[in-house]
């Protein structure tokens, strides 16, 4: 059953104070909608539960990337496409802009938000296990003020986050100190392009002499939130890549992840194929640390 226009009431109130406003005066009763990439999906089928809806779009603080010496600051509302096309992000978070290029198709990069993906909170998502590895911070804002979460702390369950009522994701903050890290991110899904992940992976290492100095892995569609794999990364840290460590961190990884029966694969796939990306990621730090 399709959705009738007549029932719902959309607002634009142009500027963020106005919009934190209307959030502020009917808590829980507004859903924020920026590039509607999956609002609108829902609104066409008729599952759209929320009836009012308030335009973030074109909020100017809400859609800039600014650049810091010691961080990088990503509005909201910033879409795939700006992430994919800026320089500082392509070079220092490659993983980042790799997942930005594998959400839909270019018209849905166009208007997809990073923000949005973050508060539709699907543990499917492409970006955001290249959040949890690059120790990203959430600013969130209301009308009572504003608080910054650490990003790992903010999915508190399946679609479930900390975000309040009135509350908007203003920015996401990332640490500039990954560049000398092997980074590797992989996706696996029914075929190349616009598809939703089996499984996907987002890797950085750092390797000296042979020996695992830091490493950091998060998983996505493998819990029932983005996940990062803290069991697995303290048994490398120190280690020396060898065959016999690989197998064993394939089967810790497979053990720290839990996975679920879906339409689009099976936990004992999923479980399978998350092992074996973990494995790929070993190998390939590995070989980084002969040219060392």
């Amino acid at each position: 059953m399709r959705a009738d226009p007549a029932e719902y009431k959309l607002v634009s109130p142009g500027n963020l104070q106005a919009a934190l406003l209307v959030m502020a005066g009917e808590p829980a009763q507004w859903l924020p909608i920026a590039g509607g990439t999956d609002v609108m999906v829902l609104y066409s089928a008729g599952k759209l539960p929320n009836r009012k809806l308030i335009n973030i779009w074109n909020i100017p603080e809400l859609r800039q990337i600014e650049v810091f010496p010691e961080r990088i600051r990503i509005g909201a509302a910033c879409t795939y496409t700006a992430l994919r096309r800026h320089e500082i992000i392509s070079r220092e978070f490659p993983l980042l802009a790799t997942a930005a290029s594998w959400t839909g198709g270019i018209a849905n990069q166009n208007r997809g938000t990073l923000g949005g993906n973050i508060a539709n909170a699907s543990p499917a998502a492409d970006s955001l296990p290249a959040l949890l590895v690059y120790d990203a911070e959430l600013t969130l804002i209301s009308m009572r003020g504003e608080r910054r979460v650490a990003y790992r702390n903010f999915h508190t369950g399946y679609k479930r986050t900390a975000l309040a009522d009135d509350e908007l994701i203003r920015d996401i903050s990332l640490p500039r100190r990954f560049s000398g890290y092997l980074s590797h991110a992989r996706k696996v899904g029914a075929r190349i392009a616009q598809a939703i992940s089996k499984v996907c992976l987002a890797g950085l290492g750092q390797i000296a002499n042979g020996t695992i100095r830091d490493v950091r892995l998060a998983l996505g569609s493998v819990a029932p939130v983005p996940l990062r794999l803290s069991e697995t990364e303290q048994m490398l840290i120190g280690k020396q890549i060898e065959p016999s460590l690989i197998e064993v961190v394939r089967k810790t990884a497979m053990g720290e992840i839990r996975p679920i029966d879906d339409i689009r694969s099976t936990a004992r796939y999923r479980a399978a194929v998350a092992g074996n990306l973990v494995a790929e990621f070993l190998e390939k730090l590995a070989a980084e640390g002969t040219k060392a």
